[in-house]
């Protein structure tokens, strides 16, 4: 014990860590553990120094109709009124023990995503495992990354692309001062297996690169998705995030029992592996496919500042239900985005691959044994044979909706994301609560006089006709045409509206889980967002879809900009000439070539300017055209054309101002619009 005492202080908790390591294995077969045990202490965020939204505690929503404490207590006063903020119509109480739920699934729960992740995909089995995080964790000596650097141990090949031995690879993954775990990075361990499945937190919470503090709800603006999963053993498993089609790639020797009942073979393992790996190589840091409509249209991930911000997702998709949308957007990422196995049934109808060609692709080069298909079996049948879940599609953990296999409005695929043991809903919920606590903390002091001056600029350069109201949007979805960003997510999830959406139900948010025996159902009202916007947002009153009016919450946190992250540029991007104007000084920094692909963040002025100043833009943009691996998971930075600059009529100190103004917006701005109060 002495000699531990005298051990540096970075030193102790990494060799805790490798002490319980061993008490694993040597327990062995009758051990089940989660690495971490918790969230990070909230003494170690920026939560505590933030100017959070109203507080919510007391106010109750039904089903996206939210009452405030004072509206319920009123209510509450009279029998009709209990049960209209009564679960069984539907209503959720937001408490604090909801939103300590919430915080607590944010950075723990996975419902289940490990078993994919682990058992098929395979991301322990390349040069990103858990020996290479932790040798890298222990490298850093206890101090805070927001790039755990992991180098190659020895030559390995992905998507015809040679990582040599001693490469060092840019995860993005973050880990805070003192922690033994990167953030959202949840391990089990289950008889002796250990698992990695990932939470909320590895996209939806960063750190610090000057305090090691996290920042709860920030982007992690460099996370490495693509790497992260073309390094995988069966990356192919995933091919429903990419470009890539199964039917299309050439047989190779597996045979499987395909929906006919006739022998078959699947495509070539190898030849889709490669072609999966490098659709998902071309992915930006920060940016993600999460529709799955076999386009590689990737977009950045975007922050968790969701008081007043509804709808959800770049394309507004998330419109109705609890908390307005939030919710739905929760279940998206893990009844939908991180399990493909949950649109099996509906892969013919969306993809046109029938359940038991998409479920071999999956399975017939899956990493753990157990879960690999065999030669001449019916990849379906196998499947309910493997299924961690039994009873239920894909891996994760779900419950079906009323409707499935047919899918709603409320729920995209008809499946919502529940564990056994809580309520319909309760955990996405409880997420939502959380989430629309979170705020940035306040930006670095810009003087007030400053930001007058960049709040009017704001009203004059009539930026507020979209992003008006005290948080920053109108809540409108604006069609592609008109705001002309890069258009292949617009129409991303049409299919879904057009081949799989019913009229939405649900069951009441106190039904147990797993579900009784015809359990009640609720009708989901869609009557809370404007049809013109729904239907824009499926892309069904215009093929190209549209793109809803983000807030303007966190500017400072979330370079680079607009949905597909495209727009960024280094600090030594521009400089002033002798006439103050702004012009090129180090193309080497321009776009995301100059920036997330070498390794360096977008700074957020820099990359403000470039989003105001066409003559700034237009040689980003050019940047962004002449990258092979941008045109393919469509990134540009086009469009938003909304100029603040001398052709628009503004001096550069115009814009200077409106970049200051914009950078300083937090929960609290000290200036407003008069448009915004």
């Amino acid at each position: 014990m002495d000699r531990l005492k005298s051990l540096p202080n970075w030193l102790r908790p990494t060799l805790l860590l490798g002490l319980i390591l061993l008490i694993v294995a040597f327990v062995g077969y009758q051990l089940e553990l989660t690495l971490p045990g918790r969230p990070p202490n909230i003494n170690n965020t920026y939560t505590p120094l933030t100017k959070s939204p109203p507080n919510s505690v007391g106010s109750y929503d039904v089903l996206g109709y939210a009452l405030s404490k004072e509206e319920a207590d009123q209510i509450l006063q009279t029998q009709e009124g209990r049960e209209l903020l009564s679960a069984d119509n539907g209503a959720v109480k937001v408490t604090e023990e909801l939103i300590d739920l919430g915080r607590d699934a944010f950075y723990r729960e996975t419902f289940g995503n490990e078993y994919l992740f682990t058992d098929v995909v395979g991301v322990l089995d390349g040069p990103i495992n858990l020996g290479s995080v932790a040798k890298a964790v222990l490298a850093l000596k206890g101090e805070a990354t927001t790039n755990l650097q992991i180098p190659v141990d020895k030559d390995v090949t992905a998507g015809g692309r040679t990582f040599d031995a001693g490469t060092v690879l840019n995860t993005g993954l973050d880990v805070p001062k003192g922690s033994l775990f990167p953030l959202g990075m949840v391990t089990h361990i289950d008889n002796a297996k250990p698992r990695v499945g990932i939470s909320c937190a590895l996209c939806h919470a960063t750190v610090s690169d000057k305090t090691g503090r996290v920042l709860e709800g920030a982007i992690n603006t460099d996370i490495n998705l693509g790497a992260l999963l073309a390094l995988a053993s069966n990356s192919a498993a995933l091919f429903r995030q990419t470009d890539v089609n199964p039917t299309k790639i050439t047989t190779g020797q597996h045979t499987y029992i395909n929906a006919e009942g006739e022998n078959a073979y699947l495509p070539d393992a190898k030849i889709l592996e490669d072609e999966v790996d490098a659709a998902m190589l071309s992915w930006i840091p920060g940016n993600f496919v999460s529709n799955g409509d076999l386009k590689n249209n990737s977009a950045q991930v975007p922050t968790s500042y969701t008081h007043g911000a509804w709808p959800y997702a770049w394309s507004g998709v998330a419109s109705i239900g609890w908390f307005h949308g939030l919710t739905t957007l929760n279940n998206a990422v893990f009844g939908v985005n991180a399990d493909p196995a949950t649109t099996a049934d509906a892969a013919e109808a969306l993809a046109g691959i029938d359940k038991d060609t998409y479920l071999g692709a999956m399975l017939q080069n899956a990493s753990n044994p157990k879960y690999r298909l065999p030669d001449a079996v019916k990849p379906s049948e196998f499947f309910d044979k493997i299924d961690p879940t039994p009873g239920e599609p894909g891996f994760n953990e779900v419950i079906r909706m009323p409707e499935y296999p047919k899918a709603s409005l409320f729920m995209q695929n008809g499946l919502m994301a529940a564990s056994p043991g809580y309520q319909v809903a309760e955990q996405i919920n409880a997420m939502s609560a959380y989430q629309n606590t979170l705020a940035p903390p306040p930006h670095e002091a810009t003087d007030l006089e400053t930001l007058k001056r960049g709040a009017a600029v704001f009203n004059k350069a009539n930026c507020a006709q979209c992003h008006s109201g005290r948080y920053f949007t109108n809540h409108r979805v604006i069609a592609q045409k008109e705001v002309k960003t890069q258009p292949a997510r617009g129409p991303a999830s049409s299919g879904f509206a057009t081949k799989l959406f019913v009229p939405p139900d649900t069951y009441p948010p106190n039904v147990p889980v797993p579900l009784p025996p015809d359990p009640p159902v609720l009708p989901v009202p869609t009557d809370i967002t404007p049809q013109e916007d729904i239907e824009l947002a499926y892309a069904q009153s215009d093929p190209a879809g549209g793109y809803k009016v983000q807030n303007l919450i966190g500017l400072y946190l979330s370079a680079p900009y607009l949905h597909d992250g495209g727009v960024a540029a280094g600090a030594a991007a521009f400089k002033q000439n002798a006439d103050g104007n702004y012009e090129i000084s180090d193309r080497t920094q321009l776009g995301i070539t100059g920036t997330l692909m070498q390794g360096i963040l977008p700074d957020p002025e820099a990359s403000l300017r470039a989003l105001l100043d066409r003559d700034l833009r237009e040689p980003m943009l050019a940047a962004n055209r002449n990258n092979s691996d941008l045109q393919r998971s469509n990134v540009s930075g086009e469009g938003h054309a909304y100029w603040v600059d001398r052709a628009a009529g503004f001096t550069t100190g115009d814009q200077t101002d409106l970049i200051k103004f914009l950078l300083s917006i937090d929960d609290d701005p000290a200036v407003l619009p008069k448009s915004s109060r």
